[in-house]
């Protein structure tokens, strides 16, 4: 006898902006990582690398949030069983305790929203499921969800009305985005086989520390190959900031208003080694430059950019060995009690965009620093492709991830 099989489509959206505007609200220093969130963020760091490497072979720029991906399959993998939920903890890297996973999980989001507000940062993280109204799901699924991933449930009615509800959902994007993402969910994504949708949007806005001046920005060439450049406006300050380097990578962090979080900029030292380094960069290696940083007054050139990426994440995740999920013998009994549940797409939208611009008070405090600059500095010059990472400081979360190869294309 056929079974029915119903559809859960899941959602990742993540948006961050560089500077531009004050952000006016309240916040609290950030606290250290405890170990069990240690333990995820471990995890979290190998599945942004192997996810990065997946993409590596993409002609041009790149941009997306790990975080928000794990986040919203960390959602849908509460609910699997046996080897659906094999092979979606080996694919997302998550440690092997179940059950402890989702409490270590609800602490980390808790860290990462505990500095979550400045005068000059947002980072906002939200978590939201649809439920066919008519289907019923397990109230520990639901309770599970809700506790940990912070996540709110709403009523939908996709068997009577899916393209209704696609809007609705695009809509709570918008908001959540700031209006960077739109029409995440095109048309026919959803339909009346939809039972859930899953969605995570994370989204950032903030003020460097040391802002950039406009009056230093020049074009100047960026080299997107050894022989072959673009004319891009270049950003230049000379600063205290935190460096390191090994045989073949220098590395710089840029950090923004409050401390809380920062860019970390990896810059091959050789023009036409991009993908050298992103097949070579491991958790081993990223970890070496970043115990190694060390403050130091350096020149920065760094050019402004602006990438918006969208992602039908399927078939990386099947090359990631989770072919279950796709699967009508899926198990996600975990949710409503049957076997009649399946993924059909995972979209995932992306959106950074990064220039000089902050608030007056900071823009201030930066010139000084140039200005009595006295002797010259080493430089850190980005004229040629190179890897970046949002990192939360306090658990070392990596929150977005990409790569520019020209930043004059989006």
């Amino acid at each position: 006898m056929n079974r029915l099989h119903w559809v859960l489509l899941t959602l990742l959206i993540g948006a961050l902006i560089v500077g531009a505007e004050t952000l006016l609200a309240a916040g609290k220093p950030a606290k250290p990582a405890t170990a069990s969130v240690e333990t995820v963020v471990e995890g979290n760091t190998r599945f942004a690398l192997r996810m990065h490497q997946e993409f590596s072979s993409k002609e041009g720029n790149l941009f997306f949030s790990p975080y928000s991906i794990s986040s919203a399959l960390g959602m849908t993998y509460a609910g699997a069983r046996n080897q659906t939920e094999k092979e979606m903890r080996e694919a997302l890297c998550f440690p092997n305790q179940h059950e402890d996973f989702f409490r270590f999980y609800g602490e980390l989001q808790e860290a990462l929203l505990a500095g979550e507000k400045t005068e000059d940062i947002e980072l906002n993280i939200a978590n939201a499921i649809w439920v066919e109204k008519s289907h019923r799901f397990l109230r520990n699924y639901l309770r599970l969800v809700k506790k940990e991933y912070k996540s709110s449930v709403s009523l939908a009615d996709f068997m009577g009305n899916a393209d209704a509800e696609r809007e609705r959902i695009n809509s709570w994007v918008e908001e959540q985005t700031r209006d960077k993402i739109k029409n995440l969910v095109p048309p026919g994504a959803v339909s009346e086989l939809t039972r859930m949708v899953l969605v995570n949007a994370i989204y950032f806005k903030g003020d460097w520390a040391r802002q950039f001046k406009e009056k230093y920005t020049r074009e100047r060439a960026f080299y997107v190959s050894a022989a072959e450049s673009v004319d891009v406006e270049m950003m230049r300050q000379t600063e205290t900031f935190r460096w390191s380097e090994d045989a073949d990578t220098e590395a710089l962090e840029l950090p923004y208003e409050g401390n809380q979080l920062s860019m970390l900029v990896l810059l091959p030292k050789e023009r036409d080694r991009i993908h050298v380094l992103e097949q070579s960069l491991t958790v081993e290696k990223l970890n070496g430059l970043i115990s190694t940083l060390r403050e130091k007054k350096i020149e920065v050139t760094l050019p402004k950019f602006k990438v918006g990426k969208s992602y039908e994440l399927s078939a990386a995740f099947k090359n990631l060995g989770m072919q279950d999920a796709f699967a009508h013998g899926a198990d996600f009994s975990g949710m409503d009690g049957t076997r009649n549940l399946h993924i059909s797409a995972i979209l995932h939208k992306a959106f950074v965009e990064v220039d000089e611009q902050g608030t007056e008070a900071a823009a201030a405090t930066a010139v000084v620093a140039v200005v009595r600059a006295e002797l010259i500095p080493p430089r850190f010059n980005a004229d040629h492709p190179f890897l970046f990472l949002i990192r939360d400081n306090a658990t070392g979360s990596i929150l977005f991830m990409g790569r520019v190869v020209n930043p004059t294309q989006e």
